[in-house]
C-alpha cells in the first residue's frame, strides 16, 4: 500500500506565520482606525470637528439671554464682547482649543501650540484673558460632540458652584484628563470617584462626590442641548463672538478680528 505523503514542516511554519501576520495586521488596522475616528469628523460618538453649520440665524438678543440664566457665566451682558462656547470635555478638538493639551494638539495636524514651537494659538486662554480684564463675558454650554463627556460636564457645573470652574476645567482638559474621560470614566456614574480623585487638589472632593452621585446638574445638560439646537449647533467646539459663529478649533486670529471690531 502506498504511504501518504505528510505535510512538510516548513509548510506548517509558513501557515502559522501567515495566521499570526493576519491577526496583528488586523489588530493594528482597527487600532489606527479607532485613533483616526477620534480626530476626524463623524457621528456624535466619534465627532471631533464640527460639520458645516446649520442654516440658523442667531441674533444678538439670543446670545444676551444666555447671560441672564443659571448657566456657567463669567462677566455680564453689559460688556461689548460676549463669548459663548458649546463644548464637550471628551471632544479632542475642544481640548485643542482649550490650550491645556499640547500632546493631543501635536498629533492632530496643524494645531501645534505656539508655546510648543508651532503656529497655532488656542482661543480659550485668550478668551479667558479678556474676561479677566473685564473686556468680555463668557458662557459655557454643554454639547454632545464626542459622546463621553456628560459626567465630566456635570463636574464642571459642580465646580462652578464653588467658584472652581477654571481650575477643574483646565485639569480635565489636559491629556491625562482626556484619557480618563474617554477611556475610563466615560458617562458611568459608578466611575465618578475617578473624576473626583483626579481633580481633588482643585475642589473639595467630598462636595464633588456628593454633587456627582446626586446627579443634581444632569437636567442642566439636557437644557443646554436644547439651547444648542436653537443656535445652529453642528459639533464641538462651537463658539460665538456676539452673534457671529466661529466653528471648530480655529486659531485665535479668527476670533481676534471680530473682537477688535467690537472693542
Amino acid at each position: 500500500m502506498a504511504k501518504k505523503a505528510g505535510i512538510p514542516l516548513t509548510s506548517y511554519v509558513l501557515m502559522i506565520l501567515l495566521v499570526c501576520f493576519s491577526f496583528f495586521a488586523g489588530y493594528f488596522f482597527f487600532k489606527s482606525k479607532n485613533l483616526e475616528q477620534k480626530l476626524t469628523t463623524g457621528t456624535q460618538q466619534g465627532q471631533a470637528q464640527p460639520q458645516a453649520p446649520q442654516a440658523v440665524t442667531v441674533t444678538l438678543d439670543q446670545i444676551k439671554k444666555l447671560f441672564n440664566t443659571d448657566h456657567i457665566i463669567f462677566g455680564d451682558v453689559k460688556r461689548k464682547v460676549l463669548f459663548v462656547e458649546i463644548s464637550d470635555p471628551s471632544c479632542p478638538y475642544c481640548h485643542i482649543a482649550g490650550g491645556q493639551n499640547p500632546e493631543l494638539s501635536e498629533t492632530a495636524g496643524n494645531f501645534k501650540y505656539v508655546s510648543e514651537g508651532g503656529a497655532y494659538t488656542p482661543p480659550l486662554p485668550e478668551i479667558k484673558k479678556l474676561v479677566d480684564e473685564k473686556k468680555a463675558s463668557y458662557v459655557f454650554l454643554y454639547g454632545n460632540g464626542h459622546g463621553n463627556g456628560r459626567l465630566a460636564s456635570e463636574a464642571l457645573y459642580c465646580a462652578y458652584e464653588k467658584g472652581k470652574f477654571w481650575e477643574v476645567h483646565d485639569q480635565l482638559m489636559t491629556n491625562t484628563g482626556y484619557s480618563l474621560i474617554n477611556d475610563e470614566v466615560q458617562n458611568n456614574r459608578d466611575q465618578a470617584q475617578k473624576l473626583v480623585d483626579f481633580v481633588s487638589a482643585q475642589i473639595d472632593p467630598n462636595f464633588l462626590t456628593e454633587c456627582l452621585t446626586s446627579a443634581k446638574h444632569e437636567k442642566k445638560l439636557e437644557r443646554d442641548e436644547q439651547i444648542d439646537a436653537t443656535l445652529g449647533f453642528a459639533g464641538t467646539p462651537h463658539f460665538f463672538v456676539n452673534e457671529t459663529a466661529v466653528n471648530g478649533a480655529q486659531d485665535w486670529n479668527a476670533f481676534k478680528e471680530l473682537v477688535d471690531k467690537l472693542l
